[in-house]
C-alpha cells in the first residue's frame, strides 16, 4: 500500500492515502526508500518520523508501508558489533561505502553469509514450549549463544540437525498442536517497543558488584535494578559508565550512546575494543553490543536507539544471562522526544518536553528486572538499567532528572566540585541514595557478615557529621571544635581520600573486591574507635594523629590483590599496638 507526502518538517513527514496502515508501522519514503515509522494516524493521513536526513523530499513523493512495526534482528553476530539507533551495522556500512554514508544504504543487521556452528540440545520427538533452548552457538569466546523457541510457538520437534548454518537457514522443524510446521532458524525478530515476555518477576536480592567502593559499599545497585547517574558536564559520567561496563559482574553489556557528542562516542568506540575483560582476559567487546547514535545523527533514530538497545538486552536476558544496559544519555533521548513532539504540534509540558515524558521514561526503566525466563527449565536472567542524565548546568530540578528520580531506585549524584578537586568517582555521598539497602541486607549479612552493614551506616553517619561540622568551621574556625569533633573531621577525611576516592588509571585501585572493601573500611573505622577509646582515658588527640601507622593506612588501597589480606591484618595489629602503647603512657606530649 502506498500514499503521497503532503508535508515535510525536518524528520517529520505527513502522508495521505495510508488508510490501511497502523501506528508504529515501518514505511519507506521516496525513491531512496528512506526508513520511517508512523507516529499517529488521522483518517488516511499519517505522521511519520523518518530515521534519515529528509533534505530533498517534498510533497508528492510516494510512501510505501511494510505492514510491520520497527523490529530488531536477534541472533548470533550481535556481540562485538557496533550499530546505529535502528540496528544498522556501522562497521559493515563503512567497509561497503567508506567514511561517508549515503541515505539509501540498506544492510541487514546480522550477517547473512557467515556460517555458525550449531550444536543441538533438543532432539526429534521432544515437546518444546516458548523459550525452550533447541541448541547453542559459540558466538564469542565469552558468550555461548542459546537458540530459543520464539515466543508464541510450541510443539514437537520433527527434525533438528547439527552443522554449519547461516542465521536464515532452518535448523529445526517444529510441529504444533494444529499440525502446522514452524521452521526455526538461528535468528528471531522482535518489535522494539514491545517488552519481550517472561514467566514472572522477582524482587532483586543480589548486588551488582562494580568494584567501585562508593557504589558497592554506600549506594549499591541490585542485579535487575535501575540507576541514574546525573551530573553536569565534566563530572565524570562517561568514566563511571566505563567502569561499570568493564568491572560489573554481568555476562553481557549493551552500551547505548544516544545523542552524545561525536568525539565522546568516538572515544568509546576506540577504547572499548582495546579494553580487556578482567574475567577472561579477552577483549571486552566479546561480550558487548555498542549502539552509536551521536548528536549529529538523525534525531528520530536517537529516540529509537533506547528501545533497540533494551530489546537486544532482553534477548540475552531470556537466555538466562545477567545483562547491563548503559544509556548515555537519557537527556539527549528526551530532547529528541521534545523535538518530535513539537513538530507534531502536541501540547507541550514543562520546559517544552511532551506531557508523556515521565511515562516513556518509566516504560524504559520498567523493562529492567530479575525474571524467570520462558521455557520448561525456569532459568533466571536479569536486566539492569543504568541511565546517565545530563541536566543543563547540572540543575537536577529540570523535568528529565525529576522524572527519572521518581522511577529509579539508585541515584548516584555526580558533583562538579568533587571532579574539579580530582576526587573520582565524583559521586556526592550527601545527595546520592540507594533504595535497595533493605532488600540486599540479607545477602550482605550472609556473604559479608552483619558488621558490613553496621560499618556502612557508621560511615554515612561520619560523613554527614563532617558536613555539619564544616559549616561551623567556615563560620568560627576549627579551633573552637572539641577533640571528638576534630577526630570526626579527620576520620571523615580518611574515608574520603583513602576509601571513597579511586583511580581508574591504576590497575590495583581501579577495581576493589567486596572483601577488600570490607577490610579497608574496617581498618579506618577501627582507627576511629580506638582513638575515641584512648581519648576517654585522657590521651590527647595530636598524639593519636601522629602515630606512624597512619601513613600505612593511607597507602593501603595501593597494595596488590595477592598481598592485601596479610598487609591489612598487619596494619590492624600495628594500629592497635601503637594506640595501646600511647594509652598506657598516658598520652602526654
Amino acid at each position: 500500500m502506498s500514499g503521497k507526502v503532503t508535508k515535510v518538517s525536518g524528520p517529520l513527514v505527513v502522508a495521505t492515502g495510508l488508510s490501511d496502515a497502523n501506528v508504529s508501522d515501518v514505511v519507506r519514503v521516496g525513491e531512496q526508500r528512506l526508513i520511517g515509522e508512523i507516529l499517529n494516524m488521522t483518517g488516511d493521513s499519517a505522521s511519520i518520523q523518518v530515521y534519515e536526513e529528509t533534505s530533498g523530499l517534498g510533497p508528492g513523493v510516494s510512501v510505501e508501508t511494510t505492514g510491520s512495526p520497527l523490529s530488531v534482528e536477534l541472533g548470533p553476530g550481535m556481540l562485538d558489533g557496533i550499530y546505529d539507533g535502528i540496528q544498522r551495522p556501522l562497521q559493515e556500512i563503512r567497509e561497503l561505502m567508506g567514511h561517508t554514508i549515503s541515505r539509501d544504504v540498506s544492510i541487514p543487521a546480522l550477517n547473512r553469509k557467515k556460517l555458525w556452528e550449531f550444536v543441538p540440545t533438543a532432539q526429534a520427538g521432544d515437546k518444546l514450549i516458548s523459550g525452550d533452548i533447541i541448541g547453542t552457538v559459540q558466538e564469542t569466546t565469552a558468550i555461548l549463544h542459546k537458540i530459543m523457541v520464539p515466543p508464541g510457538i510450541s510443539g514437537t520437534v520433527v527434525s533438528i540437525q547439527a552443522g554449519s548454518y547461516t542465521v536464515e537457514d532452518t535448523v529445526c522443524l517444529l510441529k504444533d498442536d494444529k499440525g502446522e510446521n514452524h521452521k526455526l532458524s538461528l535468528m528471531q525478530k522482535w518489535p522494539v517497543r514491545i517488552n519481550r515476555p517472561y514467566g514472572k518477576k522477582f524482587v532483586p536480592d543480589k548486588p551488582l558488584s562494580s568494584g567501585q567502593r562508593v557504589i558497592d559499599t554506600l549506594f549499591p545497585l541490585a542485579k535487575g535494578g535501575t540507576a541514574a547517574v546525573p551530573g553536569p558536564f565534566g563530572s565524570g559520567k562517561t568514566v563511571v559508565q566505563h567502569q561499570l561496563a568493564k568491572w560489573s559482574d554481568v555476562d553481557v553489556v549493551v552500551y547505548i550512546g544516544c545523542g552524545e557528542r561525536g568525539n565522546e562516542m568516538t572515544d568509546v568506540l576506540m577504547e572499548f575494543p582495546e579494553l580487556r575483560d578482567p574475567k577472561s582476559g579477552e577483549p571486552l567487546m566479546k561480550r558487548t553490543v555498542l549502539i552509536a547514535n551521536t548528536s549529529d545523527m538523525p534525531v528520530a533514530a536517537r529516540e529509537a536507539s533506547i528501545y533497540t538497545g533494551i530489546t537486544i538486552a532482553e534477548y540475552f536476558r531470556d537466555m538466562g544471562y545477567d545483562v547491563a544496559v548503559i544509556a548515555d544519555s537519557t537527556s539527549r533521548w528526551a530532547e529528541a522526544l521534545r523535538e518530535m513532539s513539537g513538530r507534531l504540534e502536541e501540547m507541550p509540558g514543562e520546559e517544552g518536553y511532551p506531557a508523556y515524558l515521565a511515562s516513556r521514561l518509566a516504560q524504559f526503566y520498567e523493562r529492567a528486572g530479575v525474571v524467570e525466563c520462558l521455557g520448561a527449565d525456569k532459568r533466571r536472567g536479569s536486566l539492569t538499567a543504568i541511565g546517565a542524565v545530563s541536566p543543563p548546568g547540572g540543575d537536577t530540578s529540570e523535568p528529565v532528572s525529576q522524572a527519572t528520580m521518581r522511577i529509579v531506585k539508585v541515584f548516584w549524584g555526580l558533583d562538579s566540585s568533587l571532579a574539579y578537586a580530582r576526587h573520582f568517582p565524583a559521586i556526592n555521598w550527601l545527595n546520592s541514595y540507594s533504595l535497595y539497602i533493605d532488600s540486599l541486607k540479607p545477602w550482605y549479612d550472609n556473604e559479608m557478615g552483619p558488621q558490613f552493614m553496621k560499618n556502612r551506616d557508621r560511615t554515612m553517619e561520619l560523613l554527614q557529621e563532617e558536613a555539619n561540622l564544616q559549616e561551623i568551621v567556615r563560620l568560627v574556625g576549627q579551633d573552637t571544635l572539641s577533640d571528638a569533633d576534630k577526630l570526626t573531621l579527620e576520620t571523615a577525611r580518611m574515608l574520603r581520600e583513602d576509601f571513597l576516592q579511586q583511580n581508574a588509571f591504576v590497575d590495583i585501585d581501579s577495581y576493589s573486591s567486596y572483601d577488600r572493601q570490607a577490610q579497608l573500611l574496617q581498618i579506618i573505622l577501627d582507627y576511629d574507635l580506638l582513638c575515641r577509646s584512648a581519648m576517654e582515658q585522657g590521651v590527647e588527640l595530636p598524639r593519636l594523629l601522629d602515630i606512624p601507622v597512619r601513613a600505612r593506612i593511607g597507602r593501603a588501597k595501593g597494595v596488590p590483590d595477592e598481598e592485601y589480606a596479610k598487609v591489612y591484618a598487619d596494619i590492624s595489629e600495628e594500629m592497635k599496638q601503637q594506640i595501646n602503647e600511647i594509652s598506657e603512657e598516658g598520652g602526654e606530649l
